[in-house]
């Protein structure tokens, strides 16, 4: 059976010793790629299902270092995915308006309503890791937050929202290079900032805030991921394979007419 990546309530995990490299459990690319680009047109076809029925939903959630391929995978494992029944949320510093209300306001707001796949690039997780490391908030307060995010979640579980949350785990030898390549190659400036070289710093502090995240937010009801992300094309291929998976435990079915159409014959 292929491997999930996916951690079980109650694991502790080290990040250091967690491998970072796809060819740990896949050797060969080719196999990969042609085995993705099927999951890929069977998502498809089982997204337009979960359109059609209108009852459920599947939420994606997407963390990552700096350079970790968030925007990456949405492109890639997504692609030829019917865009009415997809709903793509980026999340990026709180604004006024969205300080003036609860960290979790702006994220309920955006969960994908019945019939869609909604993705979360950077999520309410950040509220735990960013507001941690760079020292945002007190400690009481974002110790709070990671019961409030498993009850948040365990409230969108209840209410028809599968949920599946993928951390994508890349060393901090390709982190430098990936921030090498925005540096080098004129068509990648426009993705550099320096404020990812701050980040890059804190590269120990932000693992540790990881680890505290995937150990005490990890539940039955929305499992998170470990995917070995050095590799793309296998990045790629792990997560279509969990995503496709749920969709096919999901079974969604096309909804019967409203009404008879037997016999009905148009001019």
């Amino acid at each position: 059976m292929p491997e999930t990546h996916q951690l079980k309530p109650g694991n502790k995990i080290r990040l250091a010793r967690t491998s970072t490299t796809g060819k740990d459990f896949h050797d060969d690319r080719d196999a990969a790629e042609a085995e993705f680009e099927a999951l890929r047109l069977e998502m498809a076809e089982l997204q337009y299902k979960l359109y059609a029925e209108g009852k459920r939903k599947l939420l994606i959630v997407l963390q990552a270092m700096d350079t970790g391929g968030k925007d990456s995978t949405i492109r890639k494992v997504f692609r030829g995915v019917n865009p009415q029944g997809m709903q793509i949320t980026s999340f990026k510093a709180p604004s006024s308006l969205e300080l003036d209300h609860d960290y979790l306001w702006r994220i309920h707001a955006a969960v994908p309503a019945k019939g869609k796949i909604g993705v979360f690039n950077r999520s309410h997780y950040e509220d735990v890791l960013v507001v941690r490391v760079e020292n945002l908030v007190p400690e009481k307060v974002w110790k709070q937050r990671y019961e409030q995010i498993n009850q948040f979640e365990q409230l969108l579980a209840a209410s028809g929202t599968t949920i599946l949350k993928f951390y994508l785990h890349i060393s901090k030898e390709e982190q430098r290079q990936r921030l090498q390549e925005r540096i080098d190659m004129p068509e990648k400036h426009w993705k550099f900032n320096t404020h990812d070289l701050i980040k890059r710093a804190q590269w120990d502090e932000y693992q540790s805030a990881y680890e505290a995240v995937l150990r005490r937010c990890t539940s039955k009801h929305a499992p998170w991921h470990v995917i070995p992300a050095d590799q793309k094309w296998y990045r790629n291929l792990a997560i279509a394979r969990v995503i496709v998976d749920t969709l096919r435990k999901m079974d969604p079915k096309f909804p019967p007419p409203e009404q008879a159409v037997d016999g009905i014959t148009v001019d």
